[in-house]
């Protein structure tokens, strides 16, 4: 079995298309065209295209890509503006889509829409609900919470840890750290996550973390895993790099 993942793309519609590329190229060398990307969440906010971002993922899918889209918190309080009473996301009622740290702003401008804040929110989203075209909101409504493969579990931010797999909350799985981060037991299956950017993609035995901060100017992190998640590397312009787990890089 071989699976590709990308982690938290933000925007950066120049650096997905790299990765991609980079992993076709590996597709080409090891003749598996057919094998799955999956890409964890997190298309928008902060970076300068998300919406270059959503039309590029969509059209894929509707060409028969074998692409899996996971929903990131990011997705998720997109979704939730877009409703008629610009719902906040349940798990943080104290953020809104708009405020500067979240990225919602840049996101809407990559649509064309008038953000200033002298405008107020109501116009703003107005403005929102007519630009998003209707097959960019289905993409958002069709993401996925997890996706599972033998010893592996993708996901947006994390698991909780000690429940099962089945009874994981969608809240958790787009929005966990703690006590997720710092739990050093074996999951049943290797976790596959972004959520909390690193200055690279991190194998830490239980999880991998592919979040490398492309929201911050750091890459965009592409992977491929086989061997049911015994065999991790990083996908790069020059060929493989191996990611083992951090402990046994320590000795």
């Amino acid at each position: 079995m071989r699976v590709y993942a990308i982690g938290d793309i933000h925007g950066h519609l120049d650096k997905l298309k790299s990765v991609h590329a980079f992993i076709e190229e590996d597709k080409a060398r090891v003749k598996d065209p057919d094998a799955v990307v999956v890409h964890v969440g997190d298309l928008v906010d902060r970076g300068p295209d998300s919406r270059g971002v959503i039309d590029y993922l969509a059209k894929g899918l509707a060409d028969g890509r074998p692409w899996v889209i996971l929903k990131g918190n990011h997705d998720r309080m997109m979704r939730r503006f877009l409703e008629p009473d610009r719902l906040r996301d349940p798990s943080r009622p104290d953020l809104h889509w708009l405020q500067d740290n979240i990225g919602g702003r840049s996101t809407l401008e990559s649509y064309g829409v008038d953000t200033d804040p002298a405008r107020g929110k109501e116009a703003i989203h107005d403005d929102a609900r007519a630009a998003v075209p209707e097959a960019h909101v289905a993409l958002l409504d069709a993401m996925l919470t997890c996706h599972k493969l033998p010893g592996l579990f993708f996901v947006h931010a994390g698991v909780r840890p000690g429940v099962p797999f089945n009874a994981q909350t969608e809240d958790d799985l787009v929005w966990i750290r703690e006590p997720f981060l710092s739990d050093p037991r074996d999951h049943g299956r290797l976790i596959v996550h972004g959520h909390s950017p690193v200055a690279a993609a991190t194998h830490y035995g239980n999880r991998l973390n592919i979040d490398s901060a492309a929201a911050y100017g750091g890459p965009l992190s592409g992977v491929v895993i086989e061997a049911e998640g015994r065999e991790v590397s990083l996908v790069t312009p020059s060929g493989r790099q191996s990611l083992v787990p951090v402990q046994a890089a320590l000795g």
